[in-house]
């Protein structure tokens, strides 16, 4: 058995995939905006210390030490100015712990005197950013700025993004839904389809406005898979009425063969008759019988055509077949008018059941009564053979000219009851036609009654000497 198909609820998923893939945008987003706005702080911290050590060697040789200092310090700056005659002058907010104090220059390395600082100058040390600088004069110069202020600006943006990030987040666990909901509705069209459909409303679709889309090719498959459905059903439902109507045919067809022989053989057994009259009345049972034999015969002949009919072929000459079915017609009809005529072609087929088809066409027409028929053979396409029975009868209206050859049918009793017939002629003439690739239908004929056409493919060259 086919693993039972998984089907997990298409709302539940789209909206968790959703979530988190705006939930991850959403930390991504807060992780590098706070990347970015950290190195900007920073880097203004940086730019401001060596700015300040910038205007310290332009101002050293105009301003005293204590000026410069107080010049140098402000907006959070820290100065330690150790002049070259060991001074040293503090100005600005204190550190955190101990106030930095200025060096020798040789103590640590820094900028030569002369050569403006850079923030390659800068460094870290615990929550500040310090530059040390030799200034022209050979004085040392300490600046640092506290990022503590930074640090709680970043923890405040942080906060901010991560609750504007949640609010977001709780707004689209809200929204997503009812975007699904709303995106997928269709689906719940499809569903209320498929069950007033099997409710018994055949006749309901989809018919997609946009059937160019996902769900619009969808519904345009789906819609064709009903038309399929409903016209196999339909198919089905005409069939089974079409065998009903046909076994009450066969059925009727029967009784009567039936009833005739059971009368014969009741009268023997009851009575003893004369001898002429007990030789009547065997002569109607064994007629009575062969009706009934033929039928039945009829009847087995039509199954194996709907199976596949097994066909014998080889070359057929259709002229020489077609005047003996005539000379075997005339034989039971010595006053009909039958002539053949038309070319000598040939064809690869079964010729005993093409002489069955010729046979039933031309009886078909001396039990409607025709005064004369006639059998043409000619060759119609460089693949194809025609042959044409026509009568002079009453012809077939031309809404009866496809329902003569259903099953049982009979337009009028003289063009099927007469010497027995069970309306299974026609219908067998065309299935062994259909079997030999061809193809029978009825048409008017140009004497003014109906003409049979049969045609054939597979033309074979003549085969006469």
């Amino acid at each position: 058995m086919a693993e039972p198909l998984r089907t997990p609820s298409l709302r539940r998923r789209v909206t968790l995939v959703v979530l988190v893939l705006i939930a991850a945008m959403l930390v991504t987003l807060v992780a590098v905006s706070e990347v970015v706005l950290r190195s900007r702080l920073e880097n203004q911290l940086r730019q401001r210390l060596v700015d300040r050590a910038v205007v310290a060697d332009a101002l050293v040789d105009r301003l005293s030490g204590r000026d410069l200092s107080r010049r140098l310090s402000g907006d959070g700056v820290s100065v330690a100015l150790t002049t070259a005659s060991g001074k040293t002058y503090a100005e600005g907010p204190p550190p955190p712990g101990s106030r930095p104090t200025a060096s020798p220059p040789a103590a640590r390395p820094s900028p030569v005197a002369g050569v403006a600082a850079t923030t390659q100058d800068v460094t870290r040390r615990g929550s500040e950013l310090v530059i040390r600088h030799t200034l022209t004069d050979g004085s040392a110069l300490v600046l640092s700025v506290d990022t503590r202020d930074t640090a709680a600006t970043l923890r405040q943006v942080r906060l901010v993004l991560w609750l504007a990030a949640a609010l977001v987040l709780l707004v689209a666990a809200v929204a997503v839904p009812l975007v699904v909901s709303r995106a997928i509705a269709p689906l719940r069209t499809f569903t209320d389809v498929a069950r007033s459909i099997g409710h018994g409303d055949r006749d309901r679709r989809l018919r997609p406005r946009q059937p160019g889309t996902e769900l619009g090719r969808t519904a345009v498959a789906f819609d064709a898979m009903l038309d399929d459905v409903v016209g196999a059903e339909r198919r089905a439902l005409d069939s089974e009425d079409r065998l009903r109507a046909f076994l009450s045919d066969v059925a009727h067809e029967l009784r009567t063969p039936l009833t005739g022989i059971q009368a014969s053989g009741e009268l023997l057994l009851r009575e003893d008759p004369p001898r002429t009259e007990r030789e009547a009345t065997l002569l109607a049972l064994l007629r009575e019988s062969g009706r009934a034999t033929r039928l039945v015969e009829d009847m087995l002949l039509m199954a194996r055509i709907d199976e596949g009919l097994q066909l014998e072929p080889r070359p057929v000459a259709l002229r020489p077949l077609a005047e003996q079915v005539v000379q075997d017609a005339l034989a039971r009809h010595p006053a009909a008018r039958l002539e053949v005529s038309g070319d000598d072609v040939e064809v690869r087929g079964d010729p005993d059941r093409l002489t069955q088809v010729l046979g039933n066409l031309v009886d078909n027409a001396l039990h409607a009564g025709a005064g004369t028929v006639s059998v043409t053979v000619r060759a119609d396409a460089p693949d194809d053979v025609v042959v044409d029975v026509d009568d002079d009868g009453s012809g077939v209206p031309a809404e009866d000219r496809e329902r003569i050859f259903e099953r049982l049918v009979r337009l009028d009793d003289a063009r099927s009851r007469h010497a027995g017939g069970a309306g299974l002629g026609l219908p067998i003439a065309r299935g062994i036609v259909r079997a030999h690739g061809g193809e029978l239908v009825c048409q008017d004929a140009p004497v003014g009654g109906a003409r049979f056409r049969v045609t054939l493919s597979h033309l074979l060259p003549n085969l006469e000497p």
